[in-house]
């Protein structure tokens, strides 16, 4: 019996060690922890390749942390669901009970459509850190989530999150980063904040906050502070001062008023101030600067600020970027002439009331816009190459203000006004007698000029419509004989496209390349603004060839050397010295891209204009549609976009469009030419089909007709991101909206209207057209989405889609325009909505508008108002090419 024991103790010895040195090697040694794990593997959908089921969770899977053989920390970010996760994601990680060591969960990026549980509260109390960031979370933040009290970092930014922030918050004592940043929270900031005293970050930005910036923030150690993009009101608290471990401030867009409190000179530490677009009043003291030096970006834009800018404001040894514009500011220039050491990268002075001449350098800044001021003189030599100065009073400048304007100003302050450089007008004296024979000798000669000029006029004029009618003979010609627009034929060479330029003066345009000139970085290299000598404004790209092959940089030199229209980005020149950096050098868009000018103030003084109107957003989508025309039709072979979504449309000073982001243009797939620009526009590999029906990297005319689509979406809704986005949310977004799209009920249209639109009747029907247009652009069935020339036609004449008029036409019985163009944008998606959904699983329910109802595929008729019309009809019925379009459904069919 002795022996036994002692064999049963030395076994248990023996499991023991095995599990201790197993713990120490990092294996999971807790059977419940493990099925825990297997269930939140199964609820998520996660793939096999990320967590194999054969394989030891703490040793093998990605993104498992452990500690003594229990699972402490947890990371899905970025992780990719199978296709059954993907048909039916949602918040479910009951499992997380059972894992009592854990310390960290992060799915940040990671949908977990739905509300996050009460039971977070209560049951993960050893959570340090919580990480749900643009995890498509909805619904209130449990009460609950201040049971938290281990809890270190609570991120819930970029999610659907509503109603009020919880007080119980308050009681995170041990918090250091509280992110509820760009979701639409309501209501005031708790007062219980103040019991925060470890908070170091605290980011409450985009959301719908009101009331006032509670005084007892001023408490706690914070280093970055950001309620931009909110409602809040009423002044700044002196007791933010009291901030002194302070480094980044952002009070944007808020409704504040009062002044600038002059107790924030005690943000010692400060490298970011930003409180731009409020309504602050006032003047700025020396004394709140004369502290700050580590502040490097300072933003008090768009408020209500006056007086004289303090000379310790322009003095800072480390300010970077400054930008004061739209207040009133006013002083003359001298004080900077006075301040040896003012330089800085960005300096934005323009739309206030500064005055005085310019006379000093600007060699120091990268640049300077003093625009919409009233400086007056000469500017000096060499100043005007980083420096903007339009909308002033200056002498021979383009674009000043006008000659009243510029006096009226300086004569209500008392100033003498150089009257752009012209002395004053005096009284011209009396002119002497003229003899009568010289009378008589001066009329004969102002008849010979009179006959002699009237003859060489009417011979200038027959000339000239001799060769009008010439033209106009030829181009007959043209049109009779059926030539196709070609593309320009190949150059010698590619060096010699356009003007080139050397890599040391692209170099010095853009500030060596450096952060402050950085536009953004695209999938085909870095953008970068500067100014040439002379002060022309041009963007580069920068191919880095490190990470990209050498046939992204040709292939545009390539493209470029064909194709030539007004509505893509002109390209100004290249550059090819450096091995490793290829540039392209474009002409400048002052209006950026659709994505950052559909909101953008206008450029008024009122600032009364806070989107674009209709009139230019139909502007926009016929320029855009004229640029792929040109792509998929006057070129041959066609030429497929693929980057088409509202960051690629450009626009100039007068919003006319510039297709850019051409470096991923190729012949269209099935193309049997292949004479012109075969050498780099090369087809790609396919990829996994999406919605539009094709892959992501698809080749197709068809392909850029749905992706124009939902650029066209954007238009009318206000809702940006929709066009460059391809995820669950996007298209259930498009489900809903396509659902209130409807050729026989217009008010419909009202639920999804941009609500910052002003529209009359008229323009609401060209609204109704667009969408119709843009419905029938995502059509599941490429096939069935209409040819780009038509959608062009279709934008040109919107009033022919949709109003009931008659139009007669030589290859058409006269039908009404509801029958033809309506048929051809409406139709054929009625026809195929039953058949094949443009989501995977479901089919749209036509004007059900307002809801989320669907249909699985399979489901007898489309269930809404709107009546089918079989494909024979809708073939005869195809604006304004009825044979081509009838050609087109004919081979659909087949």
């Amino acid at each position: 019996m002795e022996d036994t024991g002692r064999v049963l103790l030395c076994f248990v010895l023996i499991l023991l060690f095995i599990q201790c040195s197993l713990a120490q090697q990092g294996f999971l040694n807790s059977s419940i922890e493990y099925t825990a794990l297997l269930d939140l593997r199964s609820s998520l959908g996660l793939r096999g390749t990320d967590w194999p089921i054969k394989s030891d969770p703490c040793s093998k899977w990605n993104g498992i942390r452990c500690k003594n053989g229990r699972v402490t920390g947890i990371n899905i970010s970025g992780f990719r669901r199978t296709r059954i996760g993907r048909s039916n994601p949602r918040f479910s990680v009951d499992s997380l009970v059972n894992l009592t060591f854990l310390e960290s969960f992060n799915a940040s990026g990671f949908s977990l459509p739905g509300s996050i549980p009460s039971w977070f509260g209560y049951r993960l109390d050893s959570v340090q850190v919580l990480d749900l960031r643009s995890t498509s979370v909805t619904g209130p933040i449990p009460d609950s989530l201040g049971n938290l009290t281990r809890l270190n970092a609570l991120h819930l930014s970029g999610n659907e999150l509503t109603g009020s922030i919880p007080s119980t918050l308050g009681q995170l004592t041990q918090l250091s980063v509280l992110d509820l940043s760009r979701n639409s929270l309501t209501g005031q900031l708790p007062t219980t904040f103040a019991f925060l005293s470890n908070l170091s970050r605290l980011d409450l930005s985009s959301n719908y906050l009101t009331g006032s910036i509670p005084a007892a923030l001023g408490n706690i150690s914070l280093e970055a502070l950001n309620l931009s993009d909110n409602n809040l009101a009423d002044s700044i608290p002196a007791e933010l001062g009291n901030l002194s471990q302070l480094v980044e401030l952002n009070l944007t867009k808020n409704s504040l008023s009062g002044s600038l409190p002059v107790e924030l000179a005690g943000l010692k530490n400060l490298v970011r101030m930003e409180i731009g677009d409020n309504g602050l009043e006032g003047g700025l003291s020396d004394d709140m600067f004369s502290s700050l030096d580590n502040l490097q970006v300072v933003v008090l834009s768009r408020n209500k600020l006056d007086g004289a800018l303090p000379k310790t404001l322009l003095s800072l040894p480390n300010l970077r970027v400054l930008d004061v514009s739209y207040n009133n500011f006013t002083g003359d220039l001298s004080s900077f002439s006075s301040n040896s050491n003012v330089s800085g990268v960005l300096f934005n002075l323009s739309h206030n009331m500064l005055y005085g001449t310019l006379v000093f350098s600007f060699g120091n800044f990268s640049l300077i816009d003093l625009s919409a001021n009233y400086i007056q003189g000469k500017v000096p030599d060499g100043s005007q190459s980083n420096i903007s100065l339009h909308r002033n009073c200056l002498q021979a400048v383009s674009n000043q203000r006008s000659l009243g304007d510029c006096k009226l100003f300086y004569a209500e302050r008392g100033l003498s006004f150089d009257n752009f450089g012209a002395p004053e007008p005096t009284e011209p004296p009396l002119p002497e007698p003229v003899p009568a024979s010289k009378k008589r000798s001066k009329r004969w000669i102002y008849i010979l000029v009179g006959l002699f000029g009237g003859i060489g006029f009417i011979v200038i004029l027959v000339l000239i419509i001799v060769v009008v009618l010439r033209k106009c003979d030829k181009s007959i010609a043209n049109q009779a004989e059926g030539d196709s627009p070609s593309l320009p034929k190949d150059p010698v060479i590619l060096s010699g496209l356009r003007d080139s330029f050397t890599y040391e003066q692209l170099l010095c345009s853009t500030g060596e390349f450096g952060d402050a000139h950085l536009i953004k970085s695209g999938h085909s290299g870095d953008l970068f603004w500067g100014f040439l000598v002379g002060g022309t404004p041009i963007v580069v790209k920068k191919v880095n060839l490190h990470s990209l092959k050498k046939e992204s940089y040709m292939m545009e030199l390539e493209l470029f050397s064909k194709c030539s229209h007004t509505r893509l980005v002109p390209l100004l020149g290249h550059c090819s010295e450096n091995e490793n950096d290829k540039l392209l050098v474009y002409k400048y868009m002052p209006n950026g891209d659709l994505a950052s000018s559909l909101y953008r103030v206008s450029d008024f003084e009122d600032d009364s204009v806070q989107s674009l109107d209709w009139i230019t957003r139909l502007k926009i989508a016929i320029g855009a549609a004229e640029g792929l025309s040109y792509l998929h039709h006057e070129c041959n072979p066609p030429l497929v976009h693929r980057d088409i979504q509202a960051s690629s449309i450009l626009l100039d000073d007068k919003f006319e469009v510039r297709l850019g982001s051409l470096s991923e243009v190729s012949i269209q797939e099935g193309d049997s030419h292949h004479k012109v620009l075969t050498r780099f526009l090369r087809k790609p590999q396919s990829s996994e089909p999406g919605p539009s029906g094709s892959g992501s990297s698809s080749v197709t005319c068809a392909h850029d007709v749905y992706c124009f689509g939902k650029v066209l979406l954007e238009l009318i809704t206000g809702k940006l991101g929709i066009s460059k986005t391809d995820d669950v949310n996007t298209r259930e977004w498009l489900e809903h909206t396509l659902a209130c799209i409807s050729i026989y009920d217009k008010e419909l249209l009202m639920k999804i209207i941009d609500p910052s639109l002003i529209l009359d009747e008229d323009l609401l029907e060209e609204v109704w057209a667009m969408a119709i247009v843009a419905k029938s652009c995502l059509n599941p069935k490429p096939l069935k989405r209409p040819p780009m020339k038509y959608i062009l036609k279709a934008l040109e004449n919107p009033l022919k889609v949709v109003r009931e008029e008659s139009y007669s036409s030589g290859r058409l019985r006269t039908t009404s325009s509801r029958r033809s163009w309506s048929a051809a944008f409406f139709g054929s998606w009625r026809h195929s909505s039953s058949e094949n959904a443009p989501f995977p699983g479901h089919t749209i329910r036509e004007g059900v508008c307002g809801s989320k109802q669907t249909a699985r595929v399979g489901s007898h008729g489309s269930g809404g108002l709107e009546q089918t019309y079989s494909n024979k009809r809708l073939s005869n019925e195809i604006f304004p090419e009825p044979l081509d379009m009838q050609d087109v459904e004919q081979q659909d069919e087949h």
